[in-house]
């Protein structure tokens, strides 16, 4: 996997991770982050990846030959601070990582390098054009701390 910076993430991306986290109660939600252009605008689910309500397993050697930007995952209780497993994880899969939990809004979430340290992380108003091309545009609006209004 080659080192892929982001300089944040499309609003709609971080809905969806919310809204799915939500759904997949009591059990973890899980995913691997890309992006385009350095906005995170994909959220890939690998197959095999197992769930429950106290963690998550991603089996990394399932993963298409792709780059990936980092992880997203959920934490059932209200706690988003990386344990120590979630460290293990993000040594390997990028450097954002984005942890989410209840009530699953704009202010349950956080975004942590690959050392657990918090990082903010721009929330993008982003215009997805067709699949034949390959631009993206967007509007910057700074949220510190995963706070966004969605």
């Amino acid at each position: 996997m080659s080192k892929r910076m982001a300089k944040g993430i499309a609003r709609d991306t971080l809905k969806f991770i919310l809204e799915t986290s939500r759904s997949s109660m009591p059990m973890e939600f899980a995913g691997l982050l890309q992006a385009e252009n350095e906005i995170i605008t994909e959220v890939l689910i690998l197959p095999g990846t197992q769930t429950s309500r106290i963690n998550a397993m991603v089996r990394l050697y399932m993963m298409p030959n792709m780059s990936i930007v980092g992880s997203v995952h959920s934490h059932p209780s209200s706690n988003i601070q990386p344990s120590q497993q979630d460290l293990q994880f993000f040594s390997r899969t990028g450097d954002y990582h984005i942890i989410v939990g209840p009530p699953f809004d704009e202010k349950s979430w956080a975004c942590y390098d690959v050392l657990g340290k918090q990082r903010d992380l721009l929330i993008l108003d982003v215009d997805f054009k067709d699949d034949a091309s390959n631009d993206l545009e967007y509007s910057e609006d700074y949220f510190p701390e995963g706070e966004a209004d969605l």
